[in-house]
């Protein structure tokens, strides 16, 4: 095993984790060089996606150094052991299994377990997630995050669902300090349309939320 550090530094510039699911490998291969020419930095294939491990595995080797790759829906250790193989860079899980967070940390690869309540956010944490992935957050909303933070001001935060261009400001003034975006960043009809350009332009949209 020799997985690719991941690398904090890029992660900060633009804090966003892009999860890829139910995508072909063929479709990934060519919506990977735009991802990361729009400046995007850390992305997630989650698997449950047919092929993950070699969709994990190409990514990393092509993109290492450029992109943190990462598998998501890790909810087993069987699943932590095939994705660390293939080659990913760090965890995410949409359940909290203190096993898989305990591995990670002993692994040293970062890991973003999901959590609901702040029992579960804080026992997560305790664990030692470097950050909490806050699962489903469509229904809980910013100001979830924010009353969560008032108590809790030093766990790292990651909502995931629901999240789309329209909120990504909102979220990250109550005091997210990551966010997972899945379908509304992976736009299924330009993907579907082979519209590179136009999907390189909806990239730089969800990147400049974060560099203004």
């Amino acid at each position: 095993m020799n997985n690719q550090e991941f690398s904090w530094k890029d992660f900060s510039r633009v804090p966003l984790v892009g999860i890829i699911r139910n995508l072909t490998f063929d479709e990934i291969a060519k919506i990977l060089p735009v991802y990361h020419a729009a400046g995007l930095t850390t992305i997630e294939i989650t698997m449950n996606t047919p092929f993950a491990e070699d969709i994990i595995r190409y990514a990393a080797e092509q993109y290492k150094g450029r992109l943190n790759v990462g598998a998501g829906t890790v909810c087993s250790t069987e699943d932590l052991k095939m994705a660390i193989q293939a080659g990913a860079q760090f965890i995410v899980t949409p359940i909290l299994n203190p096993e898989v967070v305990r591995n990670c940390v002993k692994s040293k690869i970062p890991v973003f377990p999901g959590a609901y309540t702040p029992t579960e956010i804080y026992q997560a944490w305790e664990l030692g997630a470097d950050m909490v992935k806050v699962y489903p957050a469509t229904a809980l909303g910013p100001d979830y995050i924010r009353d969560v933070k008032a108590p809790l001001n030093k766990i790292k935060l990651m909502p995931t669902g629901g999240i789309s261009l329209n909120n990504i400001e909102v979220f990250m003034k109550a005091g997210a300090d990551g966010l997972g975006i899945g379908g509304q960043l992976f736009d299924k009809q330009l993907i579907k349309n082979e519209d590179w350009d136009g999907l390189l332009e909806h990239f730089k949209q969800y990147v400049k939320h974060f560099n203004s």
